[in-house]
């Protein structure tokens, strides 16, 4: 059965979206009259200085190992639903079925012969690299960036030759972990505007999940060792836990095929004990989880609740410690921040850890990633990620960060007049006088000048 897309009117509305981008581009004024997600992914496509008059995002999987990498990716095994789900409506209205991995390549990417030549046109096609960074405000890299499911209706688009088209698009994850293993998209024209296109498209994201959580749990029913009545058996090897507490009052732990919500306190205790391989004695872990009355708490209780959830098989005693691997979305951070690949960092970084918790345990181990994140981004200069960093919910007022951004964009960057009034609103509220700090972010660019009046 056929899908009508249906066109939705607007003309004004687009028009005033268009001025709004022509705006930001030639007056250097700050993205006005748009949708916030709009916006912001306007000023992190110019800070990476992502080419407005051409689509030319690369192609970063070529046609030789396109196939095997598409074959041994999670989604290889969804994919047929997916086309039948939604690839066959879109073909039936003059538009695309996309699939991309999680850092942006399309994997498949399907329509009838003309609207793939068009597509040609944009290099929307297989093996090209359609995250933020590389092709700009669009729905599968905005997606992407943002973990939401996203709409881009054409003059929102970033590159000019892209905003002849309209996308809706919405993430897949990994069952348990809810790691983004890709993007679903429908791309075409005006059409793709209305709202059933992305409750579509949500769908069939959705019933992906659906499908590899089954696949999972029948590959689970070959190892009894995952489950919670009893631990491996001899010579079979503990299956691992993940910990997902970034941006998050309660942390979401998968183990084995299960998934579980924690309580904050829960989540405290396993974020603690994951940060502490060789494991804890009863008062150390009160000490670190407990901010106040030492003495008069203690953990075990919760130790025997958190060992009866997860099972015997995770959680050991004397002293206390997990006693299986462990990966966990901070240290995932901490491990590309370590590595220099700030890009992954950022993408990864939900937020603060667990926000709300003051256990001085998880205190540190906050304080010590952000700390960490935030004075890689510092010292690397590239606008992009400071971008990325002052226009999300932890950063917006960081005026250190803010006067960095005024340091490093050229006097010429649609970002930089924005910038400069951002950082001296955020200077007159705090009373920080910004000019005796000047020499910590000395200009390293020519003709740039320093803030202030």
């Amino acid at each position: 059965m056929g899908v009508t897309f249906t066109i939705v009117p607007g003309r004004g509305r687009f028009s005033d979206v268009r001025k709004a981008h022509e705006d930001l581009l030639a007056q250097r004024a700050a993205p006005a009259g748009v949708r916030g997600v709009v916006a912001d992914s306007w000023l992190r496509s110019v800070a990476a200085g992502v080419n407005v008059d051409a689509s030319q995002p690369p192609i970063t999987l070529g046609q030789d190992l396109l196939a095997d990498y598409r074959d041994r990716h999670p989604l290889a095994t969804v994919f047929p639903l997916l086309y039948d789900v939604l690839g066959r409506a879109a073909e039936d209205c003059d538009s695309v079925l996309a699939v991309s991995d999680g850092r942006g390549q399309l994997m498949w990417v399907r329509g009838t012969p003309g609207v793939l030549r068009r597509a040609e046109a944009i290099r929307f096609v297989e093996g090209a690299q359609w995250d933020e960074r590389s092709a700009g405000t669009n729905a599968p890299g905005t997606a992407l960036r943002l973990d939401v499911p996203v709409t881009i209706k054409s003059a929102e688009h970033f590159v000019r030759p892209v905003q002849r088209w309209s996308c809706a698009a919405a993430p897949v994850h990994e069952p348990g972990t809810g790691t983004i293993l890709g993007v679903v998209d429908v791309t075409g024209g005006r059409g793709v505007d209305a709202p059933q296109t992305m409750a579509m498209v949500m769908t069939a994201a959705r019933l992906a999940e659906s499908e590899l959580a089954r696949h999972a749990l029948v590959a689970a029913s070959q190892f009894p060792e995952a489950r919670r009545d009893g631990p491996p058996g001899p010579g079979r090897a503990l299956p691992g836990i993940s910990i997902s507490a970034l941006g998050r009052s309660e942390s979401i732990v998968s183990a084995g095929p299960r998934t579980f919500r924690l309580s904050p306190r829960h989540s405290e205790i396993l974020v603690i004990l994951a940060a502490c391989p060789a494991g804890l004695t009863g008062d150390e872990l009160a000490y670190m989880l407990y901010p106040d009355d030492v003495m008069s708490s203690t953990p075990r209780a919760e130790l025997v609740r958190i060992r009866g959830l997860l099972g015997d098989w995770v959680l050991a005693s004397r002293p206390y410690r997990l006693s299986c691997e462990v990966t966990s979305d901070w240290a995932a951070v901490m491990a590309q921040v370590a590595a220099g690949n700030l890009a992954e960092a950022l993408r990864l970084y939900r937020g603060p850890l667990l926000p709300h918790s003051e256990a001085p345990g998880v205190v540190e181990l906050r304080q010590d990633l952000d700390r960490a994140l935030r004075s890689a981004i510092l010292a690397s200069g590239q606008p992009e990620f400071l971008v990325a960093w002052t226009r999300s919910r932890w950063g917006t007022e960081d005026l250190e960060m803010w006067q960095r951004l005024c340091a490093v964009l050229p006097r010429n960057s649609p970002l930089r007049p924005y910038a400069l009034a951002t950082a001296a609103k955020l200077d007159a509220e705090s009373g920080w006088n910004m000019n005796r700090h000047s020499a910590s972010f000395a200009p390293d660019f020519p003709g740039a000048r320093p803030l202030g009046p």
